[in-house]
C-alpha cells in the first residue's frame, strides 16, 4: 500500500505509516504524519489481492479521515478489483459478490476510484465515481508491443468469445496491420475442464499474441498454445493485465515465450527468483 498527500502548493508528499496484525487476524494500521490544514487531496494506492489487504485499506482510510478529517478529497487506485469475476449468481444461494465489493468501497466515500481493465462492464457499474483504465492505456506504456501490433509485427488473438471485444479494441485503438483471430473453448460447465479448443484463422508462420485481462492458473492459455503451435504458430506471446500465475510460470515451459502483464499482483516481487524459461515483462502503468 502506498499513501500519497498533495497540498495547495501541488506538491505531493510520501505519507508513512506502519502496519501489523494481531494474533486474532484483526489488522491494525497507524499513520505516522502531522496533519496540517493544506492538505487538499489523499491518494491510496494499493493491491488487494488478499483479505488482509482489504482490511488494512479500510483501516488507512479510517485513520486519515481520522487524521486530516472530510476536508481533502480520497482518492483510490486499485488495479485489481477483488471479486470482479463473481460478477453474475450462477447458481441460487451464491452471493452477488462483486456487488458485496463495490458496496465496502463505495461506503468509503472516494472522490474517485481507479481501477485497471475491469473483467467486465458490470463492476464499473457497480462503483461510484470509478475510472476504468483500459488495456489500450496499459499497453501504451509498452511502446515495443504497442509498435508490434501496429506494425502487424504480431497477430491478437483472442483467447474465447469473452476476450473477443476486448482484443477488437486493442487492434482497432492501435490500428494493428492485421486483424485479430478468433480462438474458441468448450468447457464441461460441472467440472470446468477444458474440452477443446479451436482457432479461427490462418496463424502459421506467424507471431501470435494472445490477448485477454486475467490469468490465474493459466489453463486456458496452455490448452490454446497447443493448438497455436500445432497450426505453425512461430512464436506465442500473452499479454494479461492481471497475472495471478497461482500455478507459476513454468506450466508456460515450451509453450508461451513471453508473457506481459502488470504488478496488479505482485509479480515482480513474486518472481523475481524464478527460473521458468517463460520471459515475464511487467508493464510499469
Amino acid at each position: 500500500m502506498n499513501i500519497t498527500k498533495q497540498t495547495r502548493d501541488k506538491q505531493c508528499h510520501t505519507v508513512e505509516f506502519n502496519t501489523f496484525t494481531f494474533s486474532g487476524g484483526e489488522e491494525h494500521v497507524r499513520l505516522t504524519d502531522i496533519a496540517t490544514d493544506d492538505i487538499t487531496s489523499i491518494t491510496i494506492q494499493t493491491n488487494l489481492t488478499s483479505s488482509a489487504a482489504i482490511m488494512q485499506l479500510f483501516m488507512a482510510v479510517d485513520a486519515a479521515k481520522r487524521l486530516y478529517g472530510d476536508k481533502p478529497d480520497y482518492h483510490l487506485v486499485i488495479p485489481y478489483f477483488p471479486y470482479a469475476r463473481q460478477d453474475r449468481v450462477c447458481v441460487e444461494g451464491e452471493a452477488l459478490a462483486a456487488k458485496v465489493m463495490a458496496d465496502l468501497i463505495n461506503n468509503m466515500g472516494f472522490t474517485t476510484v481507479t481501477i485497471w481493465d475491469a473483467h467486465s462492464d458490470v463492476t464499473p457499474a457497480l462503483i461510484d465515481r470509478v475510472r476504468n483504465l483500459p488495456q489500450t492505456h496499459i499497453i501504451e506504456h509498452a511502446p515495443k508491443l504497442s509498435e508490434a501490433i501496429t506494425t502487424g509485427a504480431v497477430t491478437l488473438v483472442a483467447p474465447d468469445a469473452g476476450a473477443a471485444k476486448k482484443t477488437i479494441n486493442v487492434a482497432k485503438h492501435f490500428n494493428a496491420a492485421v486483424p485479430p483471430v478468433q480462438a474458441e473453448k468448450v468447457r464441461d460447465v460441472a467440472t470446468g475442464a477444458i474440452l477443446s479448443t479451436s482457432v479461427n484463422g490462418d496463424i502459421s508462420g506467424k507471431d501470435v499474441l494472445i490477448v485477454d485481462d486475467i490469468c490465474d492458473g493459466g489453463r486456458t492459455f496452455i490448452e490454446l498454445a497447443k493448438v497455436l503451435k500445432h497450426q505453425g504458430a512461430s512464436t506465442i506471446s500473452l499479454y494479461v493485465t492481471h497475472g495471478i500465475f497461482s500455478k507459476g510460470l513454468d506450466v508456460f515451459e515450451d509453450l508461451i515465450e513471453t508473457i506481459y502483464t502488470t504488478d496488479s499482483f505482485n509479480c515482480t516481487e513474486r518472481f523475481t527468483q524464478s527460473t521458468a524459461t517463460t520471459k515475464l515483462v511487467v508493464i510499469n502503468v
